[in-house]
């Protein structure tokens, strides 16, 4: 191994620091591309928003003899999903973007879908199945941004493990039905 120091040297990183100022915490060691990444965080910020549509719509719809507990379960999802929402929001705000919330083209930058589901087990089926979708998406983009993003890579990493949780707890509940 090369003997190089493990930090640059105090003078260049505070001269650094003062370059450039406008744009916050997106300082030249910044090494992914911005605008790729503003452009995933808005559609992962878009799925997660059809994720809380979905899993409300759900809660309020719940019906039968397991309704109580699923619906439970669903609002539990929404909020958590509404927490990521507002994580990614925040995130592209730091990196410059403009988060995009518009309803218009909504669910072509969503990567799961928005489908009712016309019974309890339907509901189910179909929260697991956007659940899927957002754990592989989420996956891709977190090997995408690799070290070029650590601070982005790390938040999805948690949402991640969020929506793994979610696929879990709506297994089971697909096991209580069956049983």
């Amino acid at each position: 191994m090369k003997n190089q120091p493990f930090l640059t040297d105090i003078k260049t990183l505070r001269k650094r620091a003062r370059e450039h100022i406008e744009k916050g915490a997106v300082t030249p060691g910044y090494t992914a591309d911005r605008d790729t990444v503003i452009k995933l965080l808005n559609e992962a910020l878009a799925t997660e928003i059809v994720c809380v549509l979905r899993y409300k719509r759900h809660y309020y719809m719940a019906s039968g003899i397991n309704a109580q507990s699923v619906a439970a379960e669903f609002l539990q999802h929404a909020t958590e999903e509404q927490g990521h929402v507002d994580q990614l929001a925040q995130r592209i705000v730091q990196l410059g973007g403009e988060p995009n919330l518009s309803p218009d083209g909504l669910l072509t930058r969503s990567h799961s879908e928005y489908v009712e589901g016309s019974s309890l087990l339907d509901m189910i089926k179909e929260d697991l199945i956007a659940e899927r979708i957002a754990i592989d998406s989420y996956r891709e983009v977190i090997n995408y941004l690799g070290t070029q993003d650590s601070t982005s890579r790390r938040m999805l990493e948690e949402i991640l493990a969020v929506e793994e949780e979610h696929a879990d707890d709506l297994v089971s509940l697909l096991e209580d039905m069956d049983s």
